[in-house]
């Protein structure tokens, strides 16, 4: 799928002020989605009566400050947690009427790209990229070797690594390699946590053109959780940014923005131009720093 048009770019406002992205949104049905989603601990609620459609073969990044429930909302997408209030759908399926059976078959379909790679120290490399596959597919051991290969080279990695642990790998190769975990069972979907932190410009660079690649290749469908900016504005189709609950009135939407990535800097709402300027002036400090270093 190709990146989405809108025929109405000057509609392509924050969610607040009017309808925006709503031709993004209403592309193709969704394959996930959200209607009135609740979601508390305790007291302290963390989402609130969110709405969000995603279609089949779009990448949405997610931003916000730390605390808007970015990492809850994915959580909640693929089932790991249930709504206070509200539903979740994934391909037509409401996840609360699934058993934990019916709800690992979902989970399948998922590949999830964790923001530390979250690899096991214990394991090789191929271990690690083969695990999925050991667990769920019914493969010899010649053709797991054949597929986490495969795996491995789309990530632009050479096989010598195969044999190593995670601790001789640098953060981006270990980024490479929990992405190319994330693929082997050919995903639906692909959820990425933070995928560019911690990461040097360069580095991040990769890990962008990966997501994109990945995307094209397997036309997958992508929900990216990302402070990084240059990630929301180059890897996704559509951009939602999401507020903390507690500095919110009781009738202002959680969402804030949704819509196109090269929007963003023209929307009128200031806390997303404030998030947006702060979140690129901080990585160009970064980036400063790691010249002079």
């Amino acid at each position: 799928m190709n990146r989405a048009d809108d025929p109405n770019p000057e509609n392509d406002t924050p969610a607040s002020d009017s309808a925006a992205g709503a031709s993004l949104r209403n592309a193709t049905d969704a394959l996930i989605e959200l209607r009135g989603v609740t979601i508390r601990f305790g007291k302290q609620t963390v989402l609130r009566n969110l709405d969000l459609a995603i279609p089949a073969g779009q990448t949405l990044a997610v931003i916000g400050e730390s605390g808007c429930g970015k990492s809850v909302l994915m959580k909640t997408v693929i089932g790991l947690i249930r709504p206070t209030e509200g539903q979740v759908f994934f391909d037509g399926v409401d996840l609360a009427t699934l058993d934990e059976k019916s709800l690992a078959r979902v989970r399948i379909r998922f590949g999830y790209v964790f923001q530390n790679a979250a690899l096991f120290d214990s394991m090789t490399v191929g271990q690690n990229i083969a695990f999925p596959l050991r667990q769920h597919a019914d493969l010899s051991p010649a053709q797991i070797d054949d597929v986490v290969a495969a795996r491995l080279a789309e990530v632009g990695l050479p096989r010598s690594v195969l044999a190593k642990k995670p601790a001789e790998l640098s953060g981006g190769m270990r980024k490479r390699v929990g992405l190319a975990r994330a693929l082997v069972l050919n995903p639906e979907v692909v959820l990425y946590d933070e995928p560019t932190t911690g990461l040097d410009p360069i580095m991040s660079d990769v890990i962008n053109e990966l997501m994109l690649r990945t995307r094209h290749r397997y036309t997958v469908t992508g929900i990216v959780v990302t402070h990084d900016m240059t990630t929301a504005r180059k890897v996704p189709d559509r951009v939602v940014m999401l507020y903390p609950i507690a500095r919110l009135d009781e009738d202002e939407p959680q969402m804030i923005y949704d819509g196109r990535p090269d929007r963003l800097e023209s929307v009128r709402d200031r806390r997303v131009r404030q998030f947006v300027a702060g979140e690129a002036g901080q990585r160009l400090s970064e980036m400063q720093q790691e010249g002079r270093d």
